[in-house]
């Protein structure tokens, strides 16, 4: 399954990623790492046999290494091995005739020394191995050397151009979880992966960052990270523009350090995991992340320890915690024009807005009727703000207007958008009241919310996909039509909707310059799949072609 995915804007990858050289610092910091997990291995199996001398019993040293998780490296061996050979090897027919062949060998004398004046040739197949020539690299050895045409080509095939986006998927397949880095080449229509990074568990979350951590915040400098939340507590940070890395270029909240001046005799046994959550890192999966696009240092993290965290990527540390939740925050989002005000929701079936320059002081705090599931600000309008739950509802909600208490909460609007748990949705950061929601019943549907009454424009079902986990608009102008959509079968399609009639129809005013005239069906994966869905066979259109009456399927606030 494909659990999260992420776009990159235009302009940002690297032309040609760098391989990870793997100097002597790598290796150190590789090996220190497995040496802390060994010398908790090895602690683990001293504290059993401990724990078994006092009981006096060998066999319950074995149990008791079993017990703390451990490898028992115990085992029996028998002083008389009680199995016989049950038959041997039968003899050459044409013995005689194997003889013959290998006598022109001379293998009879093979291991004899050879003897001053003796002719090299004596020595059978080897007997030229003095003239063979030695090149300590391939550089100089004329014969094996890769010609500079095949490094070009290599090249050539990572490389990134300005037009391409890249789109992140976070994959779990066969109890093994990895980062794919996708291409996506809107121009030839065309979407393959360009290279993947293995994650210790299960990826729950993506954020793509723009600063290079442990950088000064500046303006002039860019960079192409990926921040990933995952089951473990830890969030980890890969550069994007390299290739073939083992670990992540930074981890945020682990407790033991890897710094080469740590000293293993004074270091602890590794605790158990607390139930009590702390200030400096998390204890639980990580289920939510969000970068400031202003303060671009902060990163925001949600757990379902019920804490979320503020981090400074300068760093690497935890700046702050905040406890005002209590049960596990599911999202979170930066306003997008008041810089310090993170908003955060909950499976406490709470949304709250926090002035992140304070500690625990919640601005506002609004109630919703199940889980929440996602929230996003509104990209064109600051005051307003969009909640999905899993009852499948979309709320709109208006920040100005806190209630004062939750029963009291009254959004603008409630959408019953789908059946089943409302997964995830995004917002169309280019074209107005544009939004998308994908569904664990299997169906993404696209919505028109301009003046505050939703209706839908279409509706579509990829079997392909399966359960949806993630849809998301393409960042860039020139492509605010495209649309990622992953789910429980482990496919990524972008799907151009502006191809469909009636988003045309409906959304094709709203861009400067218009969309053009009408085209064939564009949904692009990475199999061979493609010309079904121009067919219509990959997915079920369920759009009769008529503008849906405003409130289809919705609740206004006087129904309510």
């Amino acid at each position: 399954m494909i659990t999260a995915t992420a776009w990159v804007p235009r302009g940002f990858a690297a032309e040609f990623p760098d391989r990870k050289d793997f100097n002597e610092e790598e290796f150190s910091r590789i090996a220190e790492i497995a040496q802390l997990k060994l010398d908790d291995a090895e602690e683990d199996l001293e504290e059993a046999q401990a724990a078994a001398s006092d009981d006096g019993d060998e066999t319950s040293a074995k149990d008791a290494i079993d017990d703390q998780g451990g490898v028992s490296l115990a085992m029996d061996i028998d002083e008389e091995s009680s199995i016989k050979p049950k038959s041997k090897s039968k003899p050459l027919k044409d013995d005689e005739d194997a003889d013959d062949d290998l006598k022109e060998y001379n293998l009879d004398t093979y291991d004899d020394d050879v003897e001053d004046g003796q002719d090299a040739q004596t020595m059978g197949m080897f007997g030229n191995i003095k003239s063979l020539a030695y090149h300590e690299n391939n550089t100089e050895d004329p014969y094996i050397t890769i010609p500079d045409n095949e490094d070009d080509s290599e090249r050539d095939e990572l490389q990134i151009l300005p037009s391409d986006n890249l789109l992140l998927a976070g994959r779990f397949e066969d109890d093994l979880a990895h980062l794919e880095v996708y291409v996506y080449e809107d121009d030839s229509d065309n979407l393959y992966v360009h290279h993947d990074l293995m994650l210790p568990a299960i990826p729950l979350c993506i954020e793509w960052l723009d600063l290079p951590i442990k950088t000064t915040s500046s303006p002039a400098v860019k960079g192409n990270f990926a921040a990933i939340g995952t089951t473990d507590p830890e969030i980890e940070i890969w550069n994007l523009d390299t290739i073939d890395s083992l670990f992540p270029d930074a981890i945020l909240g682990a407790p033991n350090s890897t710094n080469s001046t740590t000293d293993s005799t004074k270091k602890k046994k590794k605790k158990k995991k607390s139930k009590t959550p702390v200030p400096t890192h998390h204890i639980d999966s990580i289920l939510s992340l969000s970068a400031s696009r202003t303060h671009r240092n902060l990163l925001a993290s949600g757990s379902a320890d019920t804490t979320i965290k503020l981090w400074d990527l300068t760093t690497c540390t935890a700046a702050h915690s905040y406890t005002h939740h209590t049960d596990k925050v599911s999202s979170l989002a930066w306003h997008p024009t008041s810089t310090s005000i993170l908003l955060s929701g909950s499976w406490d079936r709470t949304i709250a807005a926090v002035d992140m320059r304070t500690k625990d002081t919640v601005s506002g705090r609004w109630g919703v009727e199940s889980d929440v599931e996602g929230i996003k600000w509104d990209p064109h309008d600051a005051n307003l703000f969009y909640v999905s739950t899993d009852k499948g509802t979309l709320h709109l909600h208006d920040a100005r207007n806190i209630p004062t208490s939750l029963s009291a909460t009254k959004p603008v609007w409630t959408l019953q958008a789908h059946s089943e748990s409302l997964t995830t949705f995004d917002v169309n950061p280019i074209i107005p009241g544009f939004i998308v929601t994908g569904s664990m019943d299997k169906s993404v549907k696209i919505w028109n919310v301009e003046g505050n009454k939703p209706s839908m424009v279409t509706t579509r079902e990829f079997d392909d996909v399966g359960k949806v986990f993630s849809v998301g608009f393409a960042p860039d102008k020139e492509v605010g039509f495209r649309l990622a959509i992953a789910g429980s079968k482990g496919t990524v399609k972008v799907w151009d909707t502006s191809t469909n009639a009636a988003v045309r129809r409906i959304f094709a005013d709203r861009v400067p310059g218009g969309v053009g005239e009408g085209k064939e069906e564009r949904l692009i994966g990475v199999t061979d799949s493609d010309s079904d869905s121009s067919d219509g066979e990959e997915g079920e259109e369920q759009d009769d072609g008529k503008e849906k009456p405003d409130g289809w399927e919705s609740m206004s606030e006087e129904d309510d």
